[in-house]
């Protein structure tokens, strides 16, 4: 929390020209609304969706008992990208040049198609017994939804200039309505899986195990994908593909400390809007005046982590 505060702090300073202290000129109304209506959602929504992402992933690998799996495991990725790919190819345009109820309304298309892909990918499962057929769905949905996003791409090539800022991820339409939404989504995505934080436990032993033990897996897993679906459709609703940062976050808890599901699940939230943070002031930064895509430096940090780690456990084994 500390450290989500100072990098909120950091980011309401963060100008287009790089560290721009706003304190220093705090009468200014120009640059009191510049701070409070730019750069203050922004930080504060890029806390709360890799908050969200975080507690997502951290759920997902619980779920699948893999620490490969992520937040877009059961095709809510690519449900939300066609989602919007269709709601563009209807009203077509720039995203930078869309009025607000426009974007609303994208941010409506990508939440419905991430929920519906999930719907989808239960279907094809035939219900939540079977985890692994789960997993297998969820990689068949994320493709043919994926492909069809690029036929509709290929089919209408205006769209692609509007999909690319989603595709890319980014943090730089946030407003104080999509962070006070993160904020509850992420309240209450966390109050269930903090009370679902035992049947994780239980499944590590495996499921027969879980099942002697009295855990109703079936219902658990409807209550576990819930919200995995909730709360990675919300962030990317808001935001658009953020690689990397429901995989990563758990990763990095689990490498600090090793503790039971609840105490994870509740420090991957938080090393997931850090993480996120992080990326969105080096985003903004690096480059000043021009801005990376924040989606691609996620990418580039959480990708560079994960290949350390698996060297680094690659190294230990071998001397073992």
């Amino acid at each position: 929390m500390v450290l989500g505060a100072v990098g909120i702090a950091v980011g309401s300073a963060m100008g287009s020209t790089g560290w721009a202290p706003w304190w220093s000129d705090v009468q200014d109304p120009i640059t009191s609304q510049i701070v409070w209506d730019i750069r203050l959602p922004r930080s504060l929504g890029a806390w709360a969706g890799g908050a969200l992402l975080g507690l997502a992933g951290a759920l997902a690998q619980g779920l699948f008992r893999n620490p490969l799996a992520d937040p877009y495991l059961l095709g809510s990725a690519s449900g939300a990208s066609l989602g919007v790919a269709i709601y563009l190819s209807l009203f077509g345009g720039s995203v930078m040049a869309m009025g607000w109820w426009v974007k609303l309304g994208m941010t409506g298309a990508a939440f419905v198609g991430a929920v519906l892909a999930v719907m989808l990918t239960l279907l094809l499962a035939r219900g939540v017994q079977h985890t692994l057929r789960l997993l297998l769905a969820g990689v068949v949905v994320g493709v043919v939804l994926g492909a069809i996003t690029s036929f509709l791409n290929l089919w209408r090539p205006e769209v692609w200039q509007g999909m690319q800022g989603f595709m890319l991820g980014s943090t730089g339409f946030m407003a104080w309505t999509s962070c006070v939404l993160m904020c509850a989504v992420l309240l209450l995505c966390g109050a269930l899986a903090v009370v679902m934080a035992r049947v994780l436990d239980a499944l590590t032993l495996g499921e027969n195990t879980a099942l002697s033990l009295g855990v109703p897996l079936a219902q658990a897993r409807v209550w576990l994908i819930t919200v995995i679906a909730l709360a990675t459709g919300t962030a990317v609703a808001q935001m658009g593909l953020i690689a990397f940062v429901g995989l990563a976050a758990p990763h990095v808890v689990r490498a600090v400390v090793r503790t039971t599901h609840r105490w994870t699940l509740v420090l991957a939230a938080l090393t997931g809007g850090w993480l996120l943070l992080l990326a969105d002031l080096l985003a903004r930064g690096l480059i000043a005046p021009q801005e990376m895509p924040v989606g691609v430096l996620t990418a580039v940090l959480g990708g560079g982590y994960l290949l350390w780690r698996m060297s680094r456990i690659s190294s230990v084994r071998g001397l073992s």
